[in-house]
């Protein structure tokens, strides 16, 4: 009898880990399928730090077990509140986490397609055998939904590429790279890239950058405390709301949720990386990308414009976009196309609606991570996001599941009901 898993979560990042924390503490059959960590150990450039508090970046387990702090304590790591961390600190955290926290195996396998079978999914990976799952989780991060200008489109691809393309910026040492975006992600790209002996400069639509300021003390007067509370998403009662109150985000009406979605917590760069950045690193501020094309010698000629409408060309030898991710449903290919397009949408988002427990319109089929923003607010794009979401969804499985006990051929605890009335149709391929 093939096997039949309660839970497949599609992804292991602290999302994808946080989640199978909280399911196999719960009993159920979960498998995780996807490269521990992946993007923090991938696609994050050697020398990066973590942006977040250390006290507002750990992933979820029961109890609230197995934090930042406790695996940098085993090291003898200090995990103080106004110092930053280094990402590869948070990285090998992830995989301590993957082998402490009562979670499987992580198996480090590609998932190619995700198609309804039955009552339950099919699950195909370019490893091995198809697995059948009775719900699946999608937690695939963001580097399905990575962003680039348009002018860029018709560059040869050596010209051009991603921030989250590269692990080693010295291979740009000795050349001029055009760094664009405004977030933390360009800003200290762009500082690294100096540092390595790179030549960048920094192209950006914004007339000025932000930058969030040094973190107030955590142990403060009470009225200043109230005044301006401390919160996983920064200082402040907006940050705190967003931090805090998910659940509350998730009841106001759709084009409200895809505001704040899209514009609270708007680009600004870490107050530890500014002397880095300023002393280096040249901007070009208010000038938005109008042409790219490619040039003699393997080179870019970028044609840029302001809001004046003053005109200027940027000759360099390499263009690295930091410009973010777009999380849309029709850019996740592993998801059926049919499935995918019967799914119900937040406003004009391109993202699922979901469930209070995660759970999209199709019965058993549950996100998180940046898909979910514009469902429960802005802390679905940060780590601190994974403890809200990974107790409730899985909650929300344990209720499509129907937990009364095992049955035949099953890996765990839970027993699925039939489907609830109002189903989307399967279908056979």
């Amino acid at each position: 009898m093939r096997r039949t898993d309660d839970l497949v979560v599609v992804g292991a990042g602290p999302y994808g880990l946080s989640i199978a924390a909280h399911a196999a503490a719960a009993g159920l059959g979960v498998r995780v399928l996807g490269r521990p960590m992946a993007s923090w150990r991938d696609h994050m450039p050697e020398g990066m730090y973590l942006k977040s508090e250390p006290w507002s970046s750990n992933l979820s387990a029961p109890g609230g077990r197995y934090t930042l702090a406790d695996y940098c304590a085993t090291r003898g790591l200090a995990a103080e509140h106004g110092s930053p961390l280094p990402i590869g600190t948070f990285s090998a955290y992830g995989l301590w986490f993957a082998r402490h926290a009562g979670l499987p195996g992580v198996e480090e396998a590609t998932v190619t397609e995700v198609t309804p079978q039955g009552d339950g999914f099919l699950v195909r990976t370019a490893e091995g055998p198809p697995l059948l799952a009775r719900t699946v989780a999608l937690a695939v991060g963001v580097m399905p939904f990575v962003h680039y200008p348009e002018p860029l489109a018709g560059l040869p691809p050596g010209h051009y590429s991603h921030s989250s393309g590269h692990r080693d910026l010295s291979r740009f040492a000795g050349q001029e790279v055009a760094v664009l975006g405004a977030g933390q992600a360009a800003l200290e790209t762009a500082a690294l890239l100096a540092e390595a002996g790179a030549r960048p400069s920094l192209v950006a639509r914004r007339s000025r950058l932000n930058w969030n300021t040094v973190p107030q003390p955590l142990e403060r007067p009470l009225a200043r405390a109230l005044r301006e509370p401390h919160s996983g998403l920064g200082t402040g009662w907006r940050s705190w709301v967003w931090a805090e109150l998910p659940w509350a985000v998730r009841r106001l009406p759709a084009p409200t949720r895809e505001r704040i979605a899209a514009t609270a917590l708007g680009p600004a760069g870490a107050w530890w990386l500014r002397d880095r950045f300023e002393r280096r690193v040249p901007a070009l501020m208010g000038h938005r990308i109008t042409r790219a094309v490619a040039a003699g010698g393997g080179r870019t000629r970028l044609g840029l414009t302001t809001a004046a409408g003053e005109s200027l060309v940027l000759d360099t030898a390499h263009v690295i976009a930091a410009t973010g991710f777009t999380p849309r449903l029709d850019r996740l290919e592993l998801l059926d196309a049919r499935l995918r397009d019967a799914l119900a949408t937040v406003g004009d988002s391109g993202t699922p609606e979901l469930s209070a427990g995660f759970e999209s319109s199709w019965p058993g089929l549950f996100f998180a991570g940046l898909l979910t923003a514009p469902s429960f607010g802005p802390s679905m794009r940060f780590v601190h996001g994974a403890g809200f979401t990974a107790g409730r969804l899985v909650k929300g499985v344990r209720k499509r599941l129907g937990a009364r006990g095992p049955l035949p051929g099953s890996s765990g605890a839970a027993r699925p009901v039939r489907a609830a009335a109002g189903r989307p149709e399967t279908y056979r391929r």
